[in-house]
């Protein structure tokens, strides 16, 4: 790891100097790459899957895992959107003429080498070096045993068409050791990495922030809710609650619980019942929402606050919009939270009293995403507020130094 961290911090002197043609032509033909190659990168991730199935990983996991041509497609798409986006270094954010004449001003800067401990899934490699390079970043990705296979195919491809192009490769340094003392080592490596980024579930991220001698940015996990006010919207209520329960089950910003109010909970409860039963998911709730519907089952005081990451629900019912408040401020992973309403006063109470990355009112919570924020892409969803707070694009991978011009002056 010592020898990985050098070679990354030297990489990351080199893309100091670059430009923003010279980094959008490499992203460019890292894109290209991946979607010429697209079939050897499918065959490696064909072996990750098959061994994943074998080891009896659950479904909405291995889909989460799975490369196919659409999202070969769609993570090229994310670098070309990148290259797109303006270029935040060198950006003179302010200069301001002192009374002795000292011009004192700030610049965006790369942070250095980023850091990024991640799970599962593949898609991570390319959208985390497409942020990195653009901002001048070199990164150290250390991927999770699952996607080994997938993250060292994407790697080689983009390592090999930087180098096509006369940039570093060392931009991207792939960790294949997927031990956990190395994850440890890596975590300590604080004379090469600036920051460290852990993407996944709530014990890798629980791991990194408690070990890592690295300043870390957690990306949390989503225990989202959805609150059906009393002056929801009937036509918009199923459709929102399905989208964002089921249009994938295994992310972050999949609807996991839902919070109904008692003035609208006899007809709002078994339309919702209804969409999700018959998209086959299991709905957990307490005893008045079981008194409405007969098809929810007992929910227990654990499933208000889990993450399922699976085809499973659970449903609260309250009588005002400040219990719904309480409960999923006390619940909620500060990751994302929506409301349905028609009344302007609880949208703007609900968007101003919940504490979370993003707050919707009448959408679903899906939408909370870097390339759906126009990111290009995203290196992770913070859900901590020093720093980066939500999807984290080319801004949150950039710092500040202080530059001073002068003619002479000493301090008196």
């Amino acid at each position: 790891m010592e020898g990985i961290g050098a070679r990354a911090l030297a990489a990351s002197r080199i893309m100091n100097r670059l430009g923003q043609t010279d980094k959008n032509r490499g992203l460019l033909a890292v894109a290209e790459a991946l979607v010429a190659r697209e079939e050897e990168l499918k065959t490696a991730n064909a072996e990750d899957v098959k061994a994943a199935v074998a080891e009896g990983m659950k479904e909405s996991l291995v889909d989460r895992l799975t490369l196919t041509d659409q999202r070969i497609e769609g993570m090229a798409e994310g670098i070309r959107q990148v290259a797109k986006l303006d270029d935040p270094i060198g950006d003179v954010i302010y200069m301001k003429t002192r009374p002795n004449g000292l011009q004192i001003g700030q610049k965006r800067v790369p942070l250095g080498v980023v850091g990024i401990i991640y799970e599962s899934r593949p898609n991570v490699t390319g959208d985390a070096f497409a942020l990195c390079f653009k901002t001048g970043n070199a990164t150290i990705l250390r991927g999770g045993r699952d996607a080994i296979r997938s993250n060292k195919a994407i790697a080689s491809v983009i390592r090999e068409a930087l180098a096509s192009e006369n940039l570093p490769a060392d931009a991207l340094i792939l960790v294949e050791d997927t031990s956990h003392e190395i994850a440890r080592e890596m975590m300590c490596l604080k004379q090469y990495i600036d920051v460290l980024i852990p993407r996944g579930g709530a014990g890798l991220i629980k791991t990194v922030a408690e070990n890592s001698t690295i300043p870390v940015i957690e990306t949390g996990t989503g225990n989202c809710h959805i609150f059906v006010d009393e002056s929801a919207d009937m036509s918009m209520v199923a459709p929102i609650i399905v989208n964002a329960k089921t249009q994938r089950y295994g992310v972050c910003n999949a609807c996991e619980s839902l919070v109904v109010h008692s003035a609208i909970a006899a007809k709002a409860i078994p339309v919702i019942c209804d969409a999700l039963t018959e998209k086959g998911v299991e709905i957990r709730g307490d005893e008045r929402a079981r008194a409405i519907d007969s098809r929810i089952v007992p929910a227990s005081e654990e499933d208000w606050g889990t993450e399922y990451l699976d085809a499973i629900i659970s449903l609260k019912t309250v009588d005002s919009i400040d219990e719904a408040i309480e409960h999923i401020n006390r619940y909620n992973t500060k990751h994302s939270e929506s409301i349905l309403t028609q009344d302007y006063e609880n949208a703007l109470k609900f968007q101003n009293e919940i504490d979370a990355a993003a707050v919707y009112v009448n959408a679903s919570t899906r939408f909370t995403d870097g390339f759906e924020f126009g990111f290009g892409a995203e290196i992770g969803i913070s859900t901590q507020k020093l720093h980066a707070r939500g999807p984290m694009g080319l801004l949150a991978l950039t710092t500040t130094k202080y530059i001073i011009n002068g003619h002479g002056q000493v301090r008196p």
